[in-house]
């Protein structure tokens, strides 16, 4: 493992004969990830774990941690000696406990199916919802059950007998679907009770109410055909959680909404941005949220007028160039956050309300970037082909030397309606990428979030149209600058990113040298009969490709297909495809690669196996790191 390890330091940094004090990709894997678990009942110590990748073991490793919430020496722990004061599982009155586990309820393996085959391995499947993101269905749902908390190895009692329904939903749904009521006497639970076809073509999640005397379960959200989530109450009893009110659109605008006794209110329905996270104030008068703004991700605040039916004033709390990425908890006059930026993991940090400043509460890496050069983070404008100021993040390599030219990567960020903001990847580290000598272009196109409502809708129905002459505007504005080699120019992306990289590699016009696409979508047609989420191609395609006399469909099928400009190919191009990938499925990445080959061009395809959309394993992305930089060096 030593020797994999060497090689792959020589690989990625050897050869352009950087110091040891830049980031690469065996340090940033030694960056620790912390979880934040909560507060002691007192609110004074803060309690989190940490995983810590072990390359060797191919693993994450765990530790425990107590530190005093404003600040001062972690200790290590053991995970029994966690002791959080206000468990949200807990029924208020300290009875019984909330969990979820699975319920096979239907046969659709062959060995249920076919008791005297118990070796087969067949799925038998009749409707849709045949597979999810990285799992194939099997028949399994999960259900919340809940149990006497005296009771430790009870079965408890499923809220949802026989239902063949998910909740928490999949594939990302945890405890944040499930809560009690503050009587303590009924039970909240988002789920999507939908079937096959229906199930698949649809978004509409609704939160409900299971009453623990009567048994009996009432849908409080039946009137919105959207989404429904993260329900939580206030001390005072009100309701909140987050909707979005259209049905099959994933990126919809997320909105708080509060039912206190009958009145129902939507607080941010005026406000021209979606919600990411809320938090209840403890006076029960205001929400606390996050949300994407201008390229980053702040905090934010909305007062909640009781039953008056006042109009809602939302006010931004935080500015800077950093990401708040959670809210844990609010805390005398504080707020207890997570917060990230390109060149720092998240750390948990207090935020001071009357101030509006910060501080750093938890110092997982802070030696480890210590000991860095680090890049310098830009934010500039650029004018787009339709008169708009595109927001464009540019990325500088350690020790940037302005009479220098350096080789310069546009990125193309996934989604496609997902936040440009400073996000710290372990995958797409731009300051990984900027510490090997390259100059990042990201640019917040159309359908990024925090630039208003219509822009972050804008993609949707023109995937080839409007944003890719912002991905053109935005590297050709940049090259302009004498420090970029305009004849070393990449695009780089994933997912909707790859999607991008395989599109600009056949309308380009020889302005990069090289290209490198992971996940990406190649030919919208089979994407379209493969994906498992089929309301997501629906509404960005705008429907089926057998409907001919669907203008928006038949776009995205034949204009908007990267399969159709192939022929245009005439540059290197590296691609990943993850075996487990549903999203994006395995026939996009491999149909891309046997065009490139058949082409005769410079390509490379890298396959794993068990990986899904993502790269999770560290040694798959340890090798993902150090052929993307093998493929920049031989092409770029």
């Amino acid at each position: 493992m030593k020797k994999l390890v060497l090689f792959m330091s020589l690989v990625v940094s050897g050869s352009i004969g950087f110091a040891q004090q830049r980031m690469t990709p065996e340090k940033l894997w030694q960056v620790e990830r912390i979880s934040v678990l909560g507060l002691d009942k007192n609110g004074d110590q803060l309690y989190y774990k940490v995983s810590i990748p072990n390359i060797e073991e191919n693993d994450m490793a765990t530790k425990y941690y107590q530190i005093p919430a404003e600040g001062g020496t972690a200790k290590e722990i053991t995970k029994d000696e966690v002791a959080i004061g206000k468990d949200r599982n807990i029924s208020p009155n300290g009875e019984y406990k909330l969990f979820h586990k699975e319920v096979h309820l239907e046969d659709v393996k062959s060995k249920d199916l076919y008791k005297n085959l118990d070796k087969s391995d067949a799925y038998v499947f009749s409707d849709l919802d045949i597979r999810h993101w990285d799992t194939w269905q099997d028949g399994s749902f999960t259900h919340v059950f809940y149990k006497k908390v005296t009771e430790e190895d009870s079965a408890g009692v499923d809220i949802m007998p026989n239902e063949p329904y998910y909740s928490p939903q999949k594939p990302f749904g945890g405890e944040e679907d499930y809560c009690w009521s503050p009587d303590g006497k009924s039970i909240y639970y988002v789920s999507k009770k939908l079937k096959g076809k229906e199930y698949a073509t649809s978004t509409n999640t609704d939160i409900y109410k299971y009453n623990l005397e009567t048994k009996e379960t009432e849908n409080i959200t039946k009137e919105n055909k959207g989404y429904d989530t993260n329900p939580a109450f206030s001390s005072e009893g009100a309701s909140a959680w987050l909707q979005m009110k259209q049905d099959g659109y994933e990126a919809d605008k997320n909105d708080i909404v509060v039912l206190d006794n009958s009145v129902k209110q939507n607080l941010t329905a005026n406000w021209d941005g979606t919600v990411n996270s809320f938090l209840w104030a403890k006076n029960a008068k205001e929400i606390y949220f996050t949300a994407s703004v201008d390229g980053t991700i702040q905090l934010f605040k909305v007062n909640y007028p009781g039953r008056t039916r006042m109009a809602a004033v939302v006010e931004q709390l935080s500015e800077g160039q950093f990401d708040v990425t959670g809210i844990i908890a609010e805390k005398k006059n504080e707020l207890l956050v997570t917060r990230t930026d390109m060149n720092h993991a998240a750390e948990v940090f207090s935020f001071d309300l009357k101030k509006k400043t910060f501080k750093q509460i938890t110092n997982l890496n802070t030696e480890l970037y210590a000991e860095l050069d680090l890049p310098k983070v830009e934010k500039r404008y650029v004018k787009t082909t339709d008169g708009k100021e595109m927001l464009v993040w540019v990325i500088l390599p350690p020790n940037f030397d302005a009479s220098k030219k350096y080789p310069t990567l546009l990125y193309a960020q996934g989604g496609p309606q997902s936040p440009l903001s400073q996000f710290y990847s372990f995958r797409w580290n731009f300051q990984v990428m900027a510490s090997q000598g390259y100059i990042v272009v990201a640019p917040n196109r159309r359908g990024m979030q925090g630039h208003g409502v219509a822009w972050n809708e804008e993609i949707s129905k023109d995937w080839g149209g409007q944003v890719m002459d912002d991905y053109l505007s935005a590297i050709d504005e940049v090259a302009k600058e004498p420090y970029v080699d305009k004849e070393r120019l990449a695009a780089v992306g994933a997912s909707y990113g790859g999607y991008s990289v395989f599109y600009l590699a056949g309308i380009h016009n020889n302005r990069f040298k090289t290209f490198i696409a992971h996940d990406g979508v190649f030919d919208t047609r089979s994407m379209y009969g493969t994906t498992e989420e089929i309301y997501f191609v629906n509404h960005d395609f705008g429907g089926p490709y057998w409907e001919k006399d669907n203008a928006d469909a038949q776009k995205a099928y034949n204009e908007f297909n990267p399969i159709t400009k192939v022929a245009n190919w005439d540059t290197p191009i590296l691609i990943y495809q993850g075996g487990k990938d549903y999203r994006v499925p395995i026939e996009q990445g491999l149909g891309a690669y046997q065009a490139a080959q058949l082409l005769g061009l410079k390509s490379k395809l890298v396959y794993f196996p068990d990986e899904n959309h993502w790269v999770l394993k560290p040694q798959n992305a340890l090798v993902w790191q150090s052929e993307f930089f093998k493929w920049l060096e031989e092409t770029l």
